[in-house]
């Protein structure tokens, strides 16, 4: 799979441990920034993964920030993005099990690098049900399609 990763700068060096949490699992990576402890905006980051998902041109995306909330805001403004923030692994896996989330939102400030392990695992391992939830994620899609029209 190819993942796209990007942080500001509170999440640099989370990052980093995120992305080789993944490339030990065998995916590529994009590292699409933040590199520096610098202040910069999130928005800017959030952008770059949430086109990169939305195009195609990755199939998930991860972004840190200092409570991931920002990141996902930003993120979903995409169309087919499903980006939130989980904050332990039963939210991990249940947000790609019901909800087939494709942009994991992470908090630099509040989770622990081996809490973010362990999520990302269960997260990039995780398949969606379909069935029931994907009847939902197609009113998602039909609502996206309502708004883009006006």
């Amino acid at each position: 799979m190819k993942i796209a990763v990007a942080s500001d700068h509170r999440g640099v060096d989370l990052k980093r441990k995120v992305i080789s949490v993944l490339e030990s699992l065998g995916h590529k990576v994009v590292d699409d920034g933040a590199n520096t402890n610098d202040s910069v905006d999130y928005p800017d980051f959030a952008s770059v993964v949430g086109r990169r998902v939305s195009h195609g041109e990755a199939d998930r995306g991860v972004l840190i920030c200092g409570t991931g909330i920002g990141m996902a805001i930003a993120a979903n403004k995409f169309p087919g993005v499903r980006a939130a923030p989980c904050t332990d692994e039963v939210t991990a896996e249940i947000s790609r099990r019901h909800n087939d989330l494709n942009v994991l939102c992470l908090s630099a400030d509040l989770l622990s690098p081996r809490v973010v392990e362990r999520m990302v695992s269960v997260w990039i391992g995780t398949e969606f049900e379909g069935g029931r939830h994907a009847r939902r994620l197609e009113k998602i899609r039909d609502i996206e399609n309502e708004t883009k029209d006006g």
